[in-house]
């Protein structure tokens, strides 16, 4: 379990801006230290810990260390293998919904780090999915990896430009999937031993 974070690593999980964390460092606001010889700033646990409570921030990504991961798509099969996936990789916390209906829903109440966005769901497209997520500001930081078997080059750009930040192309790896997960959220690309 890691004991002291980046600036960086400390604006993800209180899903703010670096510069805000940055700003109450400055201020004196967060407490931390400064790397010897480096302006770097660095904050231990439980001082972020403390600045989270005090003002009223979910501490649960900081409890559990795990990144919060919504996977959406209608094929049970498929959202088991990769809900198995994730879980036994340990670094995720597995939520997930079968439609866009509960999708929405779920985004509003669990907040994901990352979303598995199947584009072709019974009750409403994807891409109308990534547009109703970046139309809210607080999921500015909500990564979304869309996922479907139909390849056209113009669907895919229009799904980047409704907010997706990657597409992978049905049948795929689940350990590729597992990889661009961890490369949009910053992560080491592998936890296996």
């Amino acid at each position: 379990m890691k004991t002291v974070f980046t600036t960086g690593e400390a604006a993800k999980i209180c899903k703010v801006s670096q510069q805000t964390i940055i700003r109450c460092f400055d201020s004196g606001q967060l407490r931390g230290f400064r790397v010897p010889g480096s302006r770097f700033r660095r904050i231990p646990r439980d001082i972020l810990y403390r600045f989270m409570k005090e003002n009223g921030i979910p501490t649960d990504a900081l409890e559990s260390g795990r990144r919060k991961a919504l996977v959406v798509d209608d094929d049970e099969e498929l959202v088991e293998l990769i809900r198995d996936a994730l879980e036994r990789d340990g670094r995720f916390e597995v939520r997930v919904a079968n439609n866009g209906f509960d999708a929405g829903m779920m985004v509003k109440e669990y907040r994901p780090d990352i979303i598995v966005l199947d584009i072709m769901l019974p009750d409403i497209n994807g891409k109308e999915v990534c547009q109703r997520v970046r139309s809210d500001s607080s999921l500015d930081e909500t990564r979304i990896i869309c996922i479907s078997g139909m390849v056209e080059q113009d669907k895919i750009a229009d799904l980047r430009a409704s907010g997706a930040d990657d597409f992978l192309q049905k049948p795929f790896e689940v350990d590729s999937l597992i990889e661009r997960m961890c490369k949009l959220l910053d992560m080491e690309a592998s936890a296996r031993v």
